[in-house]
């Protein structure tokens, strides 16, 4: 099938594509937020550039189109017009992100991908709790505490008894 518009038309159409600030990620964004966790955006010198990043916990969050980025759900289809050429540019769009990850993972950093069907609203509250926990675990083990130990603070401290008191002498 021919494509119904000429090609500065198709050019101005795909040029508003957004590659940033897109709503799935303004809604990771939004709740992370909201939830304490404060990142930065975008930075070009890591490989990737990812969405959001957080140094203080070595972790960043990709938040991928599953169209562009191919990922098997209900959302992807491949165009029936220049297949050719889309496969081609989604097989280099998943190649590249893996090259990414493994570059990110030998700079020490813990990658999390965050796919647009994920952020559905039928599936968005289970997704961003995951996320939440995900990330919970992760501060957890780099402050090297557990579970375990979050529950001692949290609970009252046992009264203490002065120093040099024998309860069986006094």
């Amino acid at each position: 099938m021919a494509d119904r518009m000429n090609k500065e038309q198709r050019h101005r159409c795909m040029s508003h594509i957004k590659g940033r600030d897109t709503k799935p990620e303004l809604l990771v964004r939004r709740y992370l937020w909201r939830h304490g966790f404060r990142y930065r955006l975008y930075d070009k010198r890591l490989p990737g550039k990812p969405d959001i990043i957080m140094r203080k916990w070595k972790t960043v969050i990709f938040v991928n189109g599953c169209f562009w980025h191919g990922h098997e759900c209900d959302k992807f289809r491949l165009p029936k017009s220049n297949t050719q050429f889309w496969r081609n540019k989604i097989d280099t769009n998943r190649n590249r992100d893996r090259l990414n990850n493994c570059k990110l993972r030998l700079l020490g950093f813990r990658v999390i991908t965050i796919w647009e069907c994920e952020l559905s609203k039928a599936r968005r509250e289970k997704t961003l709790e995951a996320l939440s926990f995900t990330l919970s675990q992760i501060v957890l083990k780099e402050n090297n505490a557990t579970l375990y130990d979050m529950e001692e603070i949290d609970q009252p401290m046992a009264a203490e008894e002065p120093v040099g008191y024998n309860p069986q002498t006094d």
